[in-house]
């Protein structure tokens, strides 16, 4: 299939809406057959990831300038500024990916409308709009203010674009957090109806129908609706063997290498992965994050390898570029080599976006929402065996005493989530994950400063600071499109 340039005047590419515009239309690709539908669908996924968000978290620490480098953009990441451009490991460069991704899924969703591809195409439509459900949706975690459960949720929300552009420049209304939120809704529970009958070549790198239970999972807990999430959750292992899916780090991968658990958590084989994305990130390389002065220091490592609240420590795979400069060693990278010669290329991840993990953990959080505590624990008790080894539930199987003591909290409910979200930060770090439990629980966080005479000092971002909401790249005024407040 020709490539197919997609523009968008929020994609911030003038120079290729030119060319584009100026191309006989002969020449342009012609979406007429299913399967060049479901070619295209392969792009409807941002080729970009959302770990900057990880140095703004308390998943990040001052390493000093004695130890580590400091450089951009992670620098005004970790003090919660804005940072210029859009270049790698910004939130503008997700931003651009985000909406990129966007215009594929609109496109073919375009060409099944304007073709009789018949019932076989559904699965694809069915596809699309859960996939422009689920890029929407990212936009609005990053950029827009938290959803607030009951709330009435007016804040600026995030340019909700479902048709293809037809004009360079078009103007566009970021309307209300809630109306974002209805929106995703709608395209989510269309698309789900229409997944069953689907065939991939690859179904881990599409929207299959674990994955979009596991994305439905992850909406419903950001809008509190507790027996959505459970049922969501549920719906991928009727049978409910989550254990025998997850991450057996006290299993299968204890024996195993560092570089081969790597390879293992982004293999599209493994059962604990529900949807993968190609995205190109250094985030995890010395360049990137690895050894900035701001990341994954000493202080988050004893953190995230410390005791849990099963009394055991969680299997780690900690990598380092020279100490403190540590990376919590998640994904295997492949490298596209662009210049032979020079030994130059782009360094590209297979990026889990859902894993059964998460979405047990999701479960686990809605039922303590319920203060269903026994099946929380449950949950809970999974994960832990999962992940630590030399597990026995008599002696290591949570309780909500056990919570208490562990978490320093004397309500049953703030106890047990304050269990789960730190259960989570260790299990997660390094995945993104952690700075959306950070909004959607309005929890503080805290960043330490370390000056040349050695004075620690400390800066906090509490909930409510307009600094939680990243800011979009400056060159979306030319629609018209509102920059967050600061």
């Amino acid at each position: 299939m020709k490539h197919l340039i997609i523009y968008t005047s929020l994609l911030l590419i003038l120079g290729s809406c030119k060319k584009y515009l100026n191309e006989n239309p002969d020449n342009r690709a012609d979406i007429n057959t299913v399967d060049k539908v479901a070619k295209l669908l392969v792009t409807a996924y941002p080729d970009r990831t959302y770990l900057f968000n990880e140095t703004a978290s308390d998943n990040a620490e001052d390493r000093t300038t004695i130890a580590s480098k400091e450089g951009q953009p992670f620098t005004d990441l970790y003090f919660w500024h804005d940072p210029e451009g859009t270049s790698d490991c910004t939130p503008a460069e997700y931003w651009i990916a985000c909406y990129k991704a966007i215009a594929s899924a609109n496109h073919a969703l375009d060409a099944i409308e304007k073709n009789n591809f018949g019932d076989k195409v559904l699965p694809y439509k069915g596809e699309a709009l859960i996939a422009r459900a689920y890029v929407h949706h990212m936009l609005a975690i990053h950029f827009a203010t938290p959803y607030a459960p009951g709330g009435a949720n007016d804040g600026m929300g995030i340019p909700y674009v479902d048709k293809p552009e037809t004009v360079v420049f078009q103007p566009y209304d970021r309307g209300t957090v809630q109306s974002v939120y209805e929106r995703i809704e709608q395209d989510l529970t269309e698309g789900m109806k229409l997944l069953r009958s689907g065939s991939w070549e690859v179904p881990k790198y599409h929207f299959n129908p674990q994955a979009a239970h596991a994305f439905a999972a992850r909406f419903y807990l950001f809008k509190g609706d507790w027996d959505k999430v459970i049922e969501h959750v549920s719906a991928i292992f009727p049978e409910n063997n989550f254990y025998d899916n997850l991450h057996q780090y006290a299993g299968d991968l204890w024996s195993l290498s560092s570089e081969q658990i790597q390879a293992e958590n982004t293999k599209a084989e493994r059962s604990f992965n529900l949807l993968l994305a190609n995205t190109y990130s250094i985030y995890q390389r010395a360049g990137g994050a690895g050894a900035n002065r701001y990341g994954f220091g000493e202080k988050v490592k004893n953190e995230s390898g410390g005791t849990t609240v099963f009394g055991l420590s969680f299997r780690t795979n900690i990598r380092h570029y020279g100490e403190p400069n540590y990376t919590p060693g998640k994904y295997e990278e492949y490298f596209y080599i662009t210049n032979v010669a020079q030994g130059t290329g782009l360094s590209y991840i297979m990026m889990p976006l859902f894993t059964v993990d998460e979405a047990l953990m999701n479960r686990a959080e809605a039922y303590i929402q319920k203060e269903n505590y026994p099946l929380a624990i449950a949950d809970l008790n999974e994960l832990g065996r999962a992940r630590a080894r030399n597990y026995t539930p008599a002696t290591n199987g949570l309780t909500v005493a056990k919570a208490k003591t562990f978490t320093g909290k004397t309500d049953d409910k703030q106890a047990m989530l304050a269990a789960l979200l730190d259960t989570k930060k260790r299990a997660f770090i390094q995945e993104g994950i952690r700075w959306m439990d950070i909004l959607r629980n309005n929890l503080t966080v805290k960043h330490n400063h370390i000056d040349q005479r050695g004075t620690e000092t400390f800066a906090e971002l509490p909930p409510g600071d307009p600094r939680r909401v990243f800011q979009l790249p400056k060159d979306v005024n030319t629609s018209d499109v509102p920059l967050n407040p600061r």
